[in-house]
């Protein structure tokens, strides 16, 4: 995710065990044109709301199809997975996550918007044969450029025939050279969607 992903000068977003107290509170956001409250806490990405990047991948992708099986990597509080569990009631939506307090607070939330067809977990929790027809993803730019080739390498190629996925990416955090790298690396066809604010939204399609 990006530059607004950090949470303290002590840890990053992607600690699986964060350092810091997990103080959560009530938060009002706007999701899928509907007013909810979620659950945040520090030590997660974004915990002060909505983040710029994620705003615009959600102004800039097609409407989800009602149905399919669904991934939000890097679900942070849940803003992704919740929106596309509210616009797709009849989707399996599975979000992932190495940081524990994000799996639990998208699990929470959830639950408490009704939700059921939501599930969060943490990467080493998901059957490696499951295959998705639809990922979007504020990926986590600042774990560096050879975990995030590492964590796209792992669940890009698990876009099912016909899959496409929707990756948000901060134009000076090497949204260019990414394009470059799926296509060249795992062989996917990469395509600049759209570009605004400072973000470029990549789609990318299976192989």
């Amino acid at each position: 995710m990006t530059d607004s992903g950090r949470t303290d000068s002590r840890e990053h977003y992607f600690t699986a065990h964060p350092a810091t107290p997990d103080e959560r509170r009530s938060l009002d956001v706007t999701l899928a044109g509907r007013r909810v409250s979620v659950e945040v806490a520090p030590g997660i990405f974004s915990p002060g709301g909505l983040d710029k990047g994620t705003a615009v991948l959600f102004d800039e992708v097609p409407a989800p199809p009602p149905s399919g099986r669904f991934l939000d990597l890097g679900c942070g509080w849940g803003p992704i997975a919740l929106t596309l569990g509210m616009l797709s009631p009849h989707a399996d939506v599975v979000a992932v996550d190495v940081n524990e307090r994000s799996v639990d607070l998208t699990q929470r939330n959830a639950q408490a918007l009704g939700l059921d067809h939501v599930r969060a977990t943490t990467p080493d929790a998901v059957d490696a044969g499951t295959a998705y027809d639809l990922i979007w993803s504020n990926p986590p730019i600042r774990i560096g450029k050879a975990a995030l080739h590492e964590l796209l390498r792992l669940w890009l190629p698990r876009l099912a025939p016909g899959g496409v996925a929707y990756l948000v990416v901060q134009k000076n955090l090497g949204s260019d050279s990414l394009k470059r790298w799926i296509e060249a690396d795992l062989r996917m066809p990469c395509a600049r969607l759209a570009s605004s604010k400072g973000f470029r939204v990549l789609e990318v399609r299976s192989a």
